[in-house]
């Protein structure tokens, strides 16, 4: 008994799995540092101006790009940094993280709203104002900071005013760090007011009109800036330009990132590890499946990510092998059916996570969800077949009774852990046995009851015993 005790534990999950998990950590951590180290440029600390660029929505990977771009621009000697904007608007919370970055920048920064037909809409506001310098390309426009629930939808009075009373604050607190016009600010959030160019720096909202980079610089030379560091006057007329672009790495998060591919990379991982569950001896599906799963998890660590769909889809998962290791009960899979559907309107639905300051929609593709839902189903159906046919021949199955097969003795053929195959009577059966009692190759086991084409099976000592 001590000796079953021990193997249990030992075999709860299959060697090969940890064997591969190990390889594959091996194998991301030296990717990993091969990457930084093909990827970290190094520069001169000399005087420069660094140029970054943000053109889209407002999201957790524009966030880290600011804060990076700030980072290595101080630490490689750039006397300024400009960011170059146009946005639609996007997430409070990764707003505040850029507010947070241009607060605390040890270098002077300029926001610089281009090209001409631009925008700083809703987030992009409190990302210009934030700036030491905020300038306008012509025919640029900024305004419209009024929260919305994600996806548009309308939010409930009460909850409405409170968020409005808060983002109204946050405008205030940044006008007033940045000695800009309070009032004009704080209307475009409690008015959704708008400004073009010329009435943003009119009403003392942006600095002043750039038509390019060389007129920014030009207007900025001789300005002095209030840092984190101190105050610091700007001669950047006759320094290098840099542009900071985005890394291998930054381009490959931007592509998990996409919530279609996250969900999917997702599905494939959680897939992939259940049919190495189900049909031990693979290799190939549980590797896929890990290295899908950690891609998928990095694709979520850059997105704003509801956990409750991620658990859902997880226990569909394991709603699908309770599917293989009972057989004839359909309740597990339309269960693990349910919550793959569930979950993935859950995924990035907002029914949990915070407003956004303006319309971003971020959600799973509708078509991708059902052809993913039916490819899922279809894969269940096939390797639920597969666990439970085995190898035996259909002729002996339908031949064979449960009066002719149960008490029947054989030998198991793979690991039951609980499901594989065991020889009895000359022939090789799908069998499966209790979920607590793996059941090692060559041992002896003696049929317990039949269902269908699978075994039910125990080990002949223990019902000797």
């Amino acid at each position: 008994m001590t000796f079953q005790k021990s193997y249990t534990k030992r075999y709860l999950l299959p060697g090969w799995f940890h064997r591969w998990s190990r390889r594959v950590a091996l194998a991301a951590f030296i990717t990993a540092i091969s990457l930084q180290m093909l990827l970290g440029r190094t520069y001169a600390a000399d005087e420069h101006v660094a140029i970054a660029s943000i053109d889209g929505p407002i999201d957790p990977m524009s966030a880290r790009y600011l804060a990076n771009s700030i980072d290595r621009a101080t630490k490689d000697g750039a006397q300024l940094l400009i960011l170059e904007l146009d946005t639609p608007g996007g997430l409070i919370t990764s707003t505040r993280d850029m507010v947070e970055s241009l607060l605390g920048a040890q270098i002077p920064t300029a926001v610089y709203v281009s090209p001409p037909g631009a925008r700083a809409a809703s987030a992009g506001t409190f990302i210009m104002a934030a700036a030491n310098f905020a300038v306008m390309a012509p025919g640029t426009n900024v305004g419209a900071a009024s929260p919305v629930a994600v996806g548009g939808a309308e939010i409930p009075e009460t909850l409405a005013k409170k968020i409005n009373e808060d983002t109204a604050a946050f405008i205030r607190s940044v006008a007033e760090t940045r000695d800009r016009n309070v009032r004009a600010l704080e209307e475009t959030v409690t008015f959704a007011r708008s400004y073009s160019a010329i009435e943003a720096v009119d009403l003392d909202i942006a600095d002043f009109i750039a038509g390019d980079i060389n007129g920014l610089l030009q207007q900025l030379d001789g300005l002095t800036a209030e840092t984190a560091s101190g105050d610091v006057t700007i001669r950047p007329s006759e320094l290098e330009i840099r542009n900071i672009k985005l890394t291998l790495t930054d381009d490959i998060l931007n592509i998990l990132a996409n919530p279609n591919i996250a969900f999917l990379l997702l599905m494939i991982g959680g897939l992939g590890v259940l049919i190495e569950v189900i049909t031990p001896g693979l290799i190939g599906p549980g590797v896929i499946g890990v290295i899908a799963l950690i891609l998928a998890f990095l694709g979520f660590g850059n997105l704003s990510v509801n956990w409750v769909g991620v658990a859902l889809i997880l226990l569909s998962m394991a709603f699908f092998y309770g599917e293989t290791i009972s057989p004839g009960v359909s309740v597990f899979g339309v269960g693990g059916i349910i919550c793959v559907v569930v979950g993935a309107l859950l995924l990035f639905g907002g029914f949990f996570s915070a407003p956004d300051i303006e319309e971003v929609r971020v959600t799973v593709n509708p078509v991708l969800l059902a052809t993913v839902t039916g490819l899922a189903v279809v894969s269940l159906v096939f390797f639920v077949r597969m666990a439970r046919s085995g190898g035996g021949s259909s002729s002996a199955y339908i031949n064979a009774s449960e009066g002719e097969l149960e008490g029947e003795w054989g030998e198991v053929v793979s690991d039951l852990t609980p499901s594989g195959k065991v020889l009895v009577a000359g022939l090789e059966w799908a069998a499966t046995a209790d979920s607590n009692n793996v059941i090692k190759k060559g041992e002896e086991i003696i049929v317990v009851s039949v269902y269908g084409e699978v075994l039910k099976v125990a080990r002949l000592i223990d019902e000797v015993e």
